[in-house]
């Protein structure tokens, strides 16, 4: 099969076909299930040039992530750069989560978990990101009018994250639902 008839009416070259499908196979089955082998069949090119693109699964895991950060993070996390919004308000939408038929979670918190102690620098991107939406989410505790945003924002980093775990291991995003609503508690004694 020839890539380059492939990408021409895709409209997209053969990395960028590596990266969104490592984000989707990533996401969907976990890191340790998807082989290369399966991200190079699902872009539909040969593993050969997956490697000239990429050059280890570690550097897929790295780019895959790096690129949800780039992009403002996960759906939820976006929802603190939601224009217009009031700052209380887009506190409270990162824990907004529709039900869904298999729900995963957080792509950053799935990878630490996966990569224990084997992919330093995705840990590191993993920490560097966390530590980014904590600052997010106290810069919006600010503009909301917090007596103390930085244990606002700590605050509701940690029912944030534990909701994400929680509805991820029940697969229902009810806890988001119940975070909110304790989310909401604190935003209004802050």
């Amino acid at each position: 099969m020839n890539e380059a008839s492939i990408a021409a009416p895709a409209g997209r070259p053969a990395r960028e076909r590596i990266l969104i499908a490592a984000r989707t196979l990533f996401y969907r089955e976990g890191i340790r299930a998807t082989g290369v082998e399966r991200i190079a069949e699902e872009a539909q090119v040969s593993k050969r040039t997956l490697y000239q693109h990429i050059s280890s699964k570690e550097e897929l895991v790295e780019a895959y992530l790096r690129r949800i950060h780039d992009t403002g993070g996960p759906p939820n996390e976006q929802a603190l750069d939601t224009p217009g919004a009031s700052p209380r308000n887009r506190l409270l939408a990162i824990f907004d989560s529709p039900p869904v038929a298999r729900f995963r979670g957080c792509p950053f918190h799935n990878a630490a978990v996966e990569a224990a102690d084997e992919m330093q620098d995705v840990h590191d991107i993993v920490h560097e990101h966390k530590l980014q939406f904590i600052a997010r989410l106290t810069d919006a505790a600010a503009e909301a009018g917090a007596a103390d945003p930085y244990q606002l924002g700590h605050q509701l980093a940690v029912l944030f994250e534990g909701a994400l775990a929680l509805a991820t291991s029940l697969n229902d995003t009810a806890a988001m639902i119940h975070a909110r609503s304790a989310a909401e508690i604190l935003i209004e004694a802050a």
